[in-house]
């Protein structure tokens, strides 16, 4: 297999943390010899998040087994995925904000026709359900866990408790139209087509205001892992998590 050099758009910084967790990782687990360095694991799994390149290409590229390659990812990503917030540990950031922005989205999976728990009726494909909360300036606080395709936003809001945890917090929340009847404290705009006079204006004001909410979407989408997941449905949450805690960190 051909190798040639390439560049991941990320900063030193996200390398040098993830290379402190893994240093601290070996020096636990007693770990003496390796056949890449802890910064040389660290570039290794920022390739695979960022740029979603298998593990034969970062195999051939890294001079190792795909075996290995697999075992270096996995063990980073569950290192970093144990470092992202809960949501109780989130709530102290969002009471600091003037307000949070609360949405969902389906993050896109390889699955067939037969998976239907996995297919999302508004988004036409397959995909795993994750909710996500960002700060006014549309900066990452918190992402769920990854549910089914097919569970509504407000259901996989619910399950994940997020209503119950907003209503005991005086911090407002600005959402969609999904989130309807979720709690007070969850703004949402009103519905109908043909709207008129205050609640046009209403619903004009809170789209701007939520509008905010898709930065936080896009930094998920920058990492290009996210655009087509193609592993397990049970380690989607464990990749999610790590990209969050990368984020937070960096």
């Amino acid at each position: 297999m051909l190798v040639y050099p390439s560049g991941i758009d990320l900063s030193s910084r996200a390398l040098r943390h993830l290379s402190g967790v893994l240093a601290g990782h070996r020096r636990r687990i007693g770990s003496r010899w390796r056949r890449l360095s802890c910064g040389r694991q660290a570039l290794l799994v920022l390739a695979h998040l960022r740029c979603g390149d298998t593990y034969a290409r970062l195999a051939a590229a890294f001079r190792i087994g795909i075996a290995t390659a697999y075992r270096y990812i996995r063990e980073a990503v569950d290192l970093l995925a144990a470092l992202a917030p809960t949501l109780e540990q989130a709530m102290t950031t969002v009471r600091k904000k003037a307000y949070v922005i609360l949405d969902g989205t389906v993050l896109p999976i390889d699955r067939i026709a037969a998976d239907r728990p996995y297919y999302s009726g508004k988004k036409k494909h397959h995909g795993m359900n994750v909710q996500v909360l960002a700060d006014p300036a549309g900066r990452l606080i918190w992402v769920s866990d990854a549910l089914p395709g097919a569970v509504h936003d407000l259901t996989a809001a619910r399950t994940h408790g997020i209503p119950a945890a907003l209503a005991a917090d005086p911090t407002k929340c600005w959402a969609d139209k999904a989130y309807q009847s979720a709690v007070p404290a969850v703004r949402v705009p009103f519905r109908g087509k043909n709207l008129r006079g205050w609640r046009r204006r209403h619903n004009h004001d809170h789209a701007k205001i939520r509008s905010l909410g898709e930065r936080a979407m896009a930094t998920l989408k920058c990492w290009r892992l996210l655009r087509k997941l193609r592993c397990s449905t049970t380690r989607i949450t464990a990749l999610v998590r790590a990209i969050v805690a990368l984020e937070l960190a960096t």
